[in-house]
């Protein structure tokens, strides 16, 4: 394939098992691309690329970059002294940011883009899997994988295209979507944002590039997005419909009713009520279906059909998404790394548990800078759980910030009365946390950085405890 602005014929991805880079590397791949690509570990999802074709090597060299690439494709995480990075500008092969390429894998579809601080995976998530249960193949480019890895992705035959929208670095601002989604806007990134007028300027930006005639979704319940629409409600060729609880709300949610892990929302669209099912648990995840139910709405799609096909999503990978149950205690893994995020996990547990067992978390902070600006709501948000273990920071693409570290969630948290240990040995996690569960309890691993990977070994510590205690029986 080609593009006039960006040739992606033999794109070179750097980072390509990162959650946003392979959806596009395997996009292009199905559309007969030469791809390659780096990354520093072994994974799945690289496993799933070289299935599809895509040469990708592990760690990052000069010579990793073939001959023939036509442009090498970077997100904000890559360091300017990547070799990789510095061979391409050598040697004159365009470079290309990840935003770039999927604003150009959008072109010629309609368009369909969803932002905001939270929610933007699950609501992106929701909507490739109704339209598709609608038979409409969308294509898609989510931040996270749907049942499988790879499946983060997909070049749909259909003309709509759901793409996650990222203010983390502006990169939204490419994009020229039909329909819109803003779910929230909060002061996050704060390496990238120092303000809260900061991020309502770039989302405004972002606004300002749907289409003519296209169409705003955004929620009316939360503040920061009725601040947003007071200040985009006076272009003429945009539509914009307001979604929640609000009574001023054009599609007003009436009730959100838990039913055990999953929820019942009944809505009021057009002046006509409708009732469905969301198959994940949660207030937050019933209105992102509603925000995506009004979203499939203003690209055409009837609004009975999309209800219906909305309860056919059970979940994102990390979202909320249960890794096992070992000695009556179940282990469930959420991605929530921000206060907002981390609150709206736990009570939905709570109100899913009902009071029935006890809510432990193991939660590893993303980032030295919201960690600096946000230790205090991660605190009080843990107190929201029975019992809490933090970890050390997760620094992803930052350097450490003197005097930053988890102890400051940690105060934050006992401040807040909450039951809280830190734990500094990751290989000793496991079998804290295993040891704390009791039968009957659910075991949160939460954070965006790599403590996903503690749920499989809590499950096998839990199962060793169980056959310890069975060899101690049998021996009696």
């Amino acid at each position: 394939m080609n593009d006039a602005a960006h040739d992606l014929h033999a794109p070179h991805f750097i980072g390509i098992g990162g959650a946003g880079m392979s959806g596009l590397a395997k996009i292009l791949a199905v559309r007969g691309a030469s791809v390659s690509g780096s990354d520093s570990k072994e994974s799945e999802t690289v496993l799933a690329l070289r299935a599809l074709g895509a040469t990708v090597h592990v760690g990052h060299a000069a010579e990793h970059v073939p001959d023939g690439t036509s442009s090498v494709v970077v997100s904000s995480a890559i360091r300017a002294d990547n070799p990789e990075l510095a061979a391409a500008r050598e040697r004159g092969i365009p470079v290309v940011h990840r935003s770039d390429a999927l604003a150009a894998l959008m072109g010629g579809r309609r368009a369909l883009a969803v932002a905001g601080t939270h929610g933007k995976t699950t609501t992106t998530s929701m909507l490739a899997v109704a339209l598709g249960e609608l038979g409409l193949d969308p294509s898609y480019a989510i931040g996270g994988d749907l049942d499988a890895p790879g499946s983060n992705a997909h070049h749909g035959t259909g003309e709509i295209f759901v793409a996650e929208a990222d203010e983390s670095d502006r990169s939204f601002h490419k994009y020229a979507p039909e329909v819109a989604i803003v779910l929230n806007v909060e002061l996050d990134h704060h390496a990238n944002y120092a303000s809260i007028d900061e991020i309502y300027e770039s989302f405004e930006t972002f606004v300002g590039r749907i289409v003519p005639g296209g169409t705003l979704v955004v929620s009316a319940d939360h503040d920061g997005a009725r601040e947003l629409t007071s200040r985009v409600t006076g272009r003429e060729d945009l539509n914009v419909v307001t979604v929640g609880a609000a009574e001023d709300a054009d599609v007003r949610v009436l009730s959100v009713v838990a039913r055990g892990m999953t929820s019942e929302v009944t809505v009021v669209l057009d002046g006509t009520e409708l009732t469905f099912t969301v198959s994940v648990p949660g207030r937050h995840y019933a209105h992102n279906a509603v925000s995506a139910l009004a979203a499939g709405v203003a690209l055409g799609v009837p609004a009975a059909d999309l209800a219906k096909a909305l309860g056919a999503y059970t979940g994102v990978r990390r979202r909320l998404q249960l890794k096992g149950e070992a000695a009556g205690v179940q282990v469930i893994d959420s991605y929530a790394h921000h206060p907002t995020e981390m609150t709206a996990d736990l009570e939905a547990i709570r109100e899913g548990l009902d009071g029935a067992g006890r809510v432990l978390v193991v939660f590893q902070p993303h980032l030295f800078s919201r960690t600096q600006q946000l230790a205090e709501e991660m605190g009080r948000a843990l107190a929201l759980a029975d019992a809490s273990v933090v970890l050390d920071i997760y620094p992803a693409r930052e350097d450490p910030i003197p005097g930053v570290t988890s102890e400051l969630i940690i105060d934050a948290a006992l401040r807040a009365g909450a039951e809280v240990t830190a734990e500094h040995s990751f290989a000793a996690a496991p079998a804290l946390l295993a040891g704390l569960a009791r039968p009957g309890d659910l075991l949160l691993t939460m954070g965006a950085g790599d403590v996903t990977n503690l749920g499989p070994a809590i499950l096998d510590n839990l199962r060793g405890g169980l056959e310890h205690l069975a060899n101690v029986a049998s021996n009696v």
